[in-house]
């Protein structure tokens, strides 16, 4: 989401300055790209240390460029960025992003009880869970966006079998991703007499579930499915799997947003989620998707099944989630809430945006 707000800041006439507290690829990437960026290697929340000298250097980035407001992108930073801001004496501009479904743990409750003038929120749902923290903090929602597709001439990078459904779930593996619950409804529609394979996108990135994703080429087996599913580990580029999809499943039970289902919907794919959280505020059941009752493999199966059973209607629903992609969930589209709600902001603090 951030990499799409970024990539049409100049065009919304605004300068973004970068910190990162961490290296990697993505900050010389930006800089390449003519953004000014500067990493704070920051260590650990553990190490008290670290988190003060951090704060410092923050405190002088902000004192030196003299930003008119200050986002900070999801609660850590907000640790972080808030006390250096107090020490710059600039609270009075302070904002950060929720991403997810905040809960009690410690890092949501820290970031909630420090200044800000608003959290952003991905959702309503995310909003909802970060105004039941204390003390209230104002909220403001933008949903994401993500750019069309590009059609490529390259071969597909799959060998699938011809003449069955291609089902997948695109994400890491994670347990609250659950692709152990989609394999499970995979075998329950089997026994229901569908053929239809399983792709499962993606791998253990960043190394965050390790022996999760090592359980599943056993539980493959171990439902028989060997020969009817296809792990593709961590690829660089989701696009080219997901165009060898017919359904498309998001099987997270928490899921604050969905992103990979506006993915889908942009390809045309008709898509599964769980009715709740943020996909709800994406699909319409049986229109633009289906919303399965819960993440439980039957739940799932049967949400998954009357799409097996007839391409009208896999046809149908596709085009309606291409469509209302095209209306309300571009990057184009998302940009423009995103940069409006941030310049309302600094309109109220007297800024000229």
């Amino acid at each position: 989401m951030l990499q799409t707000a970024l990539g049409g800041a100049r065009a919304a006439g605004h300068e973004v300055d970068l910190v990162f507290l961490e290296g990697g690829p993505w900050a010389p990437e930006l800089a390449a790209d003519g953004f000014h960026v500067e990493v704070i290697p920051a260590g650990r929340l553990r190490q008290p240390h670290r988190v003060l000298a951090t704060i410092a250097r923050l405190a002088r980035t902000i004192r030196r460029r003299r930003p008119d407001l200050i986002l900070n992108w999801l609660p850590k930073m907000h640790l972080y960025a808030a006390p250096a801001a107090a020490l710059a004496g600039m609270s009075d501009r302070l904002i950060w992003w929720q991403h997810g479904l905040p809960s009690t743990e410690l890092v949501d409750r820290l970031a909630t009880k420090l200044p800000t003038l608003a959290v952003g929120c991905s959702s309503h749902a995310s909003a909802r869970a970060q105004g039941a923290l204390r003390p209230s903090r104002a909220t403001f929602v933008v949903a994401p966006g993500t750019r069309a597709p590009q059609r490529s001439d390259a071969p597909p990078p799959l060998q699938l079998p011809a003449g069955v459904p291609v089902i997948g779930l695109v994400g890491r593996l994670q347990p609250w991703k659950g692709q152990d619950r989609l394999l499970q409804a995979h075998a329950l529609l089997r026994e229901r007499g569908h053929e239809l394979h399983t792709v499962l996108v993606g791998g253990d990135a960043h190394g965050l579930s390790p022996q999760y994703a090592g359980s599943l080429p056993a539980l493959i087996s171990s439902l028989g499915l060997d020969e009817a599913v296809t792990m593709t580990g961590q690829v660089a580029d989701a696009g080219p799997y997901m165009d060898q999809l017919d359904i498309l499943v998001n099987a997270s039970e928490a899921e604050p947003f969905g992103i990979v289902l506006l993915e889908g919907m942009a390809r045309g794919i008709p898509v599964v989620a769980v009715d709740s959280a943020g996909p709800r505020e994406i699909v319409q059941d049986g229109r633009t998707g289906v919303l399965a009752a819960s993440g439980d493999p039957r739940a799932l199966a049967a949400a998954i099944e009357p799409l097996l059973s007839s391409a009208q209607l896999r046809s149908e629903i596709g085009r309606a989630g291409a469509e209302l992609f095209l209306r309300d969930f571009t990057d184009e589209a998302m940009r423009a809430r995103f940069f409006e709600q941030l310049e309302s902001i600094a309109r109220s603090k007297g800024v000229k945006a």
